[in-house]
């Protein structure tokens, strides 16, 4: 037994200081998250560094590894890191420094490496002992102006050193290389841009702070690749990504015909898209035209076989011909030079990564310190802000600077026009300092300047140099106040600086934005009559032609008949879950009707604890009609169900404890529909009542139900009425509802219906065509 009076298990007792395990724990795990998100994962908006790489940065400008010093070893440079301001592993901090000397990863590398630094195709770089660097002159943009109060310097982790918090970025360097980093629960995926867009950009917010998208966007079109490449996004979507600050593009490689002797021609790749690599490239070519059975499969899927003879049939040989002088050049020869070459570059993006898709997520920790989501507007405007509060604070360090020279030179100025005064008073005087400062009402910081001074300062051409020092710091002290008073000034002054840094360190666009379709490997099918043929258990089969005795299709052993289909081989089977979703499985890549066929497990990837319930198999355009046990249901066409997916698509919403009746094709000529439900109740409405819905979903209302009973059987019913078949004293028998026999069942969606009175007992019911 336990006193009621103790403290639970984790409750501090009365005046403890202690906490419950699960605060303790969400505590700890959020101080984690910030930690991860603000310093390691995710780039400021301000300098677009990442603390390791900041301090990668400062480090290497605090050992004088400027852009014209001699390389040191990185061995040097990671110690330093690691030693005063980085206190984690050396291969992290050294694997940074790698990819910021990477012209491959970086649009504009910062750092100047000189050794083996690794490869586009995934090679490691040399270890950090063989490897030299420095800094590359672009990183100036980034360090320059680190002495002249811009930003404020931090201690180090032990507070031994100073560091800052932050570089005084002249560009947004977020924007021009990028960054890449998974933080928990977020992450961010920035590409990089062209300098000279993004400088034209800022300038045209800073002069015109309401500009519109379109023309913010036309001037920032879109990203600049390291490696080039072609975006084939059309602008329309690509300023909706950046308005969102989230989305993807579509980018491909580029390529150049290559004529040869007698007509023969290649495929010359020489630029490919982010991710793309030569040696991935020739990975997948690999895969596809040698491939391997997957897991669980006991040979070749007819998606593998098919790609495999598309690739043999158009392509003979591939090779890397990449070196110093061509950074990205593979090489393809096709079968034979009658091959279309439109199909053969088409058929190698669509199987290769040589197009593929480019996640865009302005993730980044904003000015006010907090990581979120930005449009590309957003990002700029803070960037500016952060500019001017940095040219600010610049000037303001600069004019003191200059206040304070000029009181020094007031001070040497007495010493000019009084220089035997002076003399005397230091000659004189025990204490010379209080002695000026009272004489000549000078500040302490001025007598110390004079007592200092040398004999050979007092020449009389000294004093000439003095006071013209002292008329350009007034003058100087006067344009500096201005910029402070003046918000134009400054901003003409940042506009200035911007256009400047842009003239000395821009380059042209690598990356080609132009629009074309995505490449999509199409198979050319004979148009031919074909019959579907389904078993219960969902074995599949086609049989060439139209008019089969389905008498004489056999099946396994306790197997059998579900539906034959007749239709085209263009056309599409669609198979539905017990979840609602919709399979899409191409007629041409049915197996032919020799056999048992196949299971159409192995044609889809089948959700885990889900089975196939229905399938039908018709031309795209036909309409079919979905309804539920549950009276709730829609119209369709096959088409709006198909997905090049082969995990299908979500196409019917299904209740708990609902399922789906079987579908039935609406014909041509069908004016209304008939529902009949487990209990015998019957109702007959205009088919105009139910909803065309071609995104799928739960539909509408077509039967009222009570208690327990379900839908059984539905059926579209045209102007010659439909058939009801079952047993009657023993006998196969059929009666015909149609006109007057058919109105008293004819009433609005969703009513309850009346009881069916035919003669067959548990009728069939099927339309009279």
């Amino acid at each position: 037994m336990t006193d009621s009076n103790q403290p639970g298990l984790f409750e501090p007792p009365s005046g403890d200081s202690a906490i419950t395990l699960g605060l303790y724990a969400e505590q700890a795990y959020l101080d984690y998250a910030v930690s991860v998100v603000r310093g390691r994962a995710l780039p400021d908006v301000g300098d677009g560094q990442k603390p390791v790489q900041r301090r990668i940065l400062y480090a290497m400008q605090a050992m004088g590894l400027g852009p014209t010093s001699k390389h040191v070893k990185s061995a040097r440079v990671v110690g330093d890191v690691l030693g005063k301001y980085h206190p984690h592993g050396d291969q992290a901090a050294y694997d940074a420094m790698v990819r910021m000397a990477q012209n491959f990863s970086l649009r504009y590398p910062l750092v100047d490496g000189q050794g083996n630094f690794g490869s586009r195709d995934g090679d490691n770089a040399a270890a950090m002992r063989y490897t030299e660097a420095r800094l590359t002159p672009i990183s100036r943009l980034l360090l320059d102006e680190l002495d002249e109060g811009t930003v404020d310097f931090i201690p180090n982790y032990d507070g031994s050193q100073q560091e800052p918090q932050m570089l005084p970025a002249r560009l947004p360097m977020m924007l021009l290389n990028g960054a890449s980093g998974i933080a928990v629960g977020m992450a961010t995926e920035i590409p990089p841009h062209n300098l000279r867009e993004v400088a034209q950009a800022c300038v045209a917010l800073l002069k015109h702070p309401t500009l519109a998208d379109e023309e913010l966007f036309s001037l920032l079109p879109g990203p600049d690749f390291a490696g080039g490449g072609q975006i084939i996004t059309s602008p329309q979507d690509i300023a909706q990504i950046y308005s969102v600050g989230r989305g993807s593009l579509k980018a491909r490689a580029r390529w150049t015909f290559e004529e040869m002797a007698r007509g023969q021609w290649q495929l010359v790749v020489n630029e490919l898209p982010p991710g793309a690599s030569c040696q991935r490239v020739l990975e997948e070519i690999e895969e596809i035209t040698n491939p391997k059975v997957k897991a669980g499969k006991k040979s070749l899927t007819p998606e593998q076989q098919q790609s495999k003879a598309l690739m043999l049939g158009l392509l003979d040989a591939v090779r890397d011909e990449s070196g110093k002088d061509a950074p990205v050049r593979l090489v393809f020869e096709p079968k034979t030079s009658r091959v279309d070459r439109d199909e053969f570059v088409n058929t190698l993006l669509a199987q290769t990564s040589m197009e593929s898709s480019v996640p865009i997520n302005l993730v980044c920790i904003g000015t006010d310190g907090r990581p979120r989501q930005k449009p590309l507007r957003d990002v700029l405007v803070e960037w500016l802000a952060f500019r001017t509060d940095t040219v600010t604070r610049r000037t303001r360090h600069r004019l003191d600077k200059v206040i304070d020279r000029i009181h020094v030179l007031e001070g040497r100025m007495v010493v000019y026009l009084n220089v035997d005064e002076v003399i005397q008073t230091i000659r004189e005087s025990d204490e010379p300092r209080a002695a000026l400062m009272a004489r000549f009402k000078l500040s302490e910081r001025q007598a110390e300047d004079i007592l200092e001074m040398r004999l050979r300062q007092l020449a009389r051409l000294d004093g000439i140099k003095v006071e013209q020092e002292l008329a350009d710091k007034r003058e100087e002290q006067a344009k500096l106040q201005e910029l402070l008073d003046n918000p134009s000034s400054l901003k003409r002054t940042i506009v200035r600086e911007i256009e400047a840094d842009a003239k000395q360190y821009g380059d042209d666009r690598r990356t080609l934005i132009k629009v074309a379709e995505r490449a999509v490997v199409e198979t050319r099918v004979v148009d031919e009559p074909v019959t579907v043929i389904v078993s219960q258990k969902g074995w599949l089969r086609a049989r060439q032609g139209h008019g089969h005795d389905v008498a004489q299709f056999s099946f396994k052993q306790g197997d059998d008949l579900y539906g034959a289909f007749e239709c085209r081989t263009t056309d599409t089977l669609i198979a539905l879950g017990d979840n609602g979703r919709a399979y899409s499985v191409a007629v041409s890549s049915l197996p032919s009707a020799r056999g048992d066929g196949q299971p159409v497990t192995t044609m889809i990837d089948l959700a885990s604890g889900t089975r196939i319930t229905h399938m039908i198999a018709a031309a795209p355009d036909t309409r079919w009609l979905f309804a539920t046990e549950g009276g709730f249901g829609f119209i369709a066409k096959l088409g709006d169900m198909s997905s090049r997916q082969r995990a299908g698509k979500q196409f019917v919403t299904l209740e708990t404890g609902d399922a789906l009746l079987r579908p039935v094709p609406v014909f041509t000529g069908a004016t209304q529909l008939a529902l009949l439900s487990a209990k015998g109740k019957f109702l007959v409405f205009s088919l105009d009542e139910v909803k065309v819905l071609a995104g799928g979903g739960r539909g509408t209302i077509l039967m009222g139900l009570d208690g327990n009973d379900k839908v059984a059987q539905t059926v579209p019913v045209g102007p010659a009425g439909l058939r009801a078949v079952g047993l009657y004293r023993n006998k196969q028998t059929e009666d015909i509802l149609v006109g007057a026999s058919l109105q008293p069942y004819v009433g609005k969606r969703a009513r309850k219906g009346r009881q069916l009175e035919v003669r067959p007992k548990q009728p069939v019911l099927s339309p009279v065509l």
